[in-house]
């Protein structure tokens, strides 16, 4: 069973950054997509950024310019920069990877935008 252990959650003013990391708990294998999904309050969970294996990316358009995704594959890690955060990106934000048929997801880290 692979684990994603998220970090870097936390509370910060509109127009700050963030950076959230994630870090699977195997080395047998590379997960061959990592990214991030967000969840807010009375919404369903959506898609914020992923990446994969050869370092193709895709993001949400309400993200895109503001938010980075990057990944390590040695390290089987993934990380959000996110930049000009807005108050509309106060969510759950969860990890994800993906290895063969398999979906694995972190537990989730907050993510509040508030003055």
């Amino acid at each position: 069973q692979v684990q994603l252990v998220e970090s870097g959650g936390g509370m910060v003013q509109p127009g700050g950054s963030l950076r959230l990391s994630c870090v699977a708990s195997t080395s047998r294998f590379t997960l061959y997509v990592m990214g991030w999904y967000r969840q807010a309050p009375g919404k369903e969970r959506e898609l914020v950024a992923i990446v994969t294996n050869d370092y193709t990316t895709a993001y949400a358009d309400s993200v895109k310019d503001r938010f980075t995704v990057s990944k390590d594959n040695t390290e089987n890690t993934v990380a959000l920069q996110m930049n000009s955060l807005q108050p509309e990106d106060t969510a759950v934000y969860y990890c994800y990877g993906k290895w063969m048929s398999l979906n694995y997801w972190g537990q989730g880290t907050q993510v509040t935008v508030s003055s």
